[in-house]
């Protein structure tokens, strides 16, 4: 499995618009991917706050939004068609052959496949599969960055506190 892109938004202070929001989005998708490296099994799995929260949560609720915003929101494919949970809450639950190996690889296949799904559009093009009606990819863009951002803070305390 490929790792995910590694331009840095430095590189693309004078770029055009979509190659800054494409570049931001996989330094975020790789931060929160990269959350795992290094931890233990039990580590990952750990519980600190009383939500169902883990650093292995976050990353399969990340490959969860990756398929919602891009697949489902672009392809119109219902959820239940693409495989994930009706729920963001249950995109946390954890299987018990989720392992740190196989939550990384399935969320850098869903930012691959994402990738893949919106290279044909332009930031203003409408995709049309998402319940509040059509969308301009922008505000996909802006969505997935800002949840994005979101998790990997959480990513970052919950590591800490794992590791200290």
């Amino acid at each position: 499995m490929s790792a995910l892109p590694h331009t840095f938004a430095e590189d693309v202070i004078n770029q055009d618009a979509r190659t800054q929001f494409d570049t931001f989005l996989d330094e975020h998708r790789r931060a929160l991917n990269e959350c795992l490296d290094g931890l233990t099994e039990e580590q990952a799995r750990r519980r600190l706050v009383a939500s169902r929260t883990t650093l292995l949560g976050l990353v399969k609720h990340a490959t969860f939004v990756e398929k919602v915003w891009f697949d489902g929101a672009i392809s119109r494919r219902t959820r239940a068609e693409i495989g994930i949970p009706a729920s963001p809450d249950e995109s946390f639950i954890l299987d018990d052959d989720d392992t740190v190996a196989s939550i990384q690889a399935a969320h850098r296949e869903a930012c691959s496949a994402s990738r893949q799904a919106a290279a044909h559009l332009g930031l203003d093009d409408l995709v049309f599969g998402n319940r509040r009606g059509p969308l301009p990819l922008r505000w996909v863009y802006l969505h997935m960055l800002r949840e994005l951002a979101q998790h990997c803070g959480h990513a970052d305390i919950l590591r800490e506190q794992i590791t200290r």
